[in-house]
């Protein structure tokens, strides 16, 4: 996608700019990541590229189509998989729902099959195959979710927060199967939106961060946590305070992060500093709201102290 921009009118005189010329480029063989806050334009990209939202301003192609001209010939060779939302038809069965979606595609009737097996046993949906899929538990309708948006074999997924809501094994299966799909097929691709950093980190190939519409940093995961090399980074275990706010304004915190330790009552909180010396700043602010330390850490860098450091803030957390 070259400079494109989308805006919303949200009354008769004022607009809302949830991308603001974006030149992205997703290669063939990849998993593109999208880290950002919620409101930073993931979504309305992905929409985009997907045919569903067009763009206000600039050019956008996907496997070589351009979204708007040639629409009808993008959405043969996509499809799109969003986390928490309903697979299907909740009062047909997961074959069934496979097979609907094989048949909108086109597919001959022995290919849909071939297929369907295939997927089932990926994702370990033959058991449930009979099965109605309101009645699949929140993992299996997810399961269920990425079989349909794979029936079709797209050259390009995209997939809006796919493992949201998922148990932990789940997840981990599931981003095992999203990262051997490119694997497998060098030929595809995957651009993939995500609030878990240690996904991001796991599957993704290369990453952007966006925030308020605008990629602020783009690089593999590698690349990206070198941004933060020169910075201290400290952990500090905490007596929760009501409003951790105060902590961005400390003089040279770069930003943070929270979670709350829902085992012990405290909380954890992760700081970017410009150099060590401004602990003591940290440490003093705390102090003076009458917070409680029981412990400093010194951490290495991840791919959320880099989001931390760019967006300033970082997503709650519970642990």
């Amino acid at each position: 996608m070259e400079q494109v921009s989308r805006a919303f009118r949200i009354s008769a005189e004022k607009e809302v700019l949830a991308l603001n010329d974006v030149t992205l480029n997703v290669k063939e063989g990849e998993v593109f990541g999208l880290l950002g806050p919620n409101g930073a334009g993931k979504t309305t990209l992905i929409k985009i590229l997907a045919t569903l939202l067009l763009p206000s301003k600039g050019k956008a192609f996907v496997a070589g189509y351009d979204v708007v001209k040639d629409s009808s010939k993008v959405r043969k060779v996509i499809n799109l998989v969003s986390g928490g939302e309903t697979p299907g038809y909740g009062s047909i069965t997961t074959r069934e729902n496979l097979w609907f979606f094989s048949q909108l595609y086109g597919l001959p009737k022995e290919e849909a099959t071939k297929r369907m097996v295939k997927l089932s046993e990926e994702l370990a949906l033959e058991e449930y195959l009979n099965t109605r899929s309101h009645k699949l538990s929140t993992g299996y309708r997810q399961r269920l979710n990425l079989a349909r948006g794979l029936i079709n074999d797209p050259k390009v997924l995209f997939l809006d927060e796919p493992t949201l809501g998922l148990d932990v094994i789940t997840a981990k299966r599931m981003r095992q199967i999203i990262r051997n799909r490119v694997k497998n097929n060098s030929g595809n691709s995957i651009l993939i939106t995500t609030h878990y950093m240690i996904e991001a980190d796991q599957i993704c190939d290369r990453i952007a961060i966006i925030d308020r519409g605008k990629i602020i940093a783009l690089g593999t995961p590698a690349e990206l946590k070198k941004m933060v090399s020169k910075q201290t980074i400290v952990s500090i275990e905490m007596q929760p305070i009501d409003d951790m706010s105060f902590v961005s304004s400390v003089a040279g915190v770069s930003g943070y992060s929270q979670a709350d330790e829902l085992s012990t009552g405290s909380i954890k909180i992760k700081v970017i500093l410009d150099h060590e010396a401004v602990l003591q700043n940290v440490i003093q602010a705390v102090s003076s709201r009458g917070g409680k330390i029981f412990g400093i850490a010194k951490a290495e860098p991840t791919l959320e102290d880099v989001y931390i450091a760019l967006v300033g803030k970082g997503f709650e957390q519970f642990t």
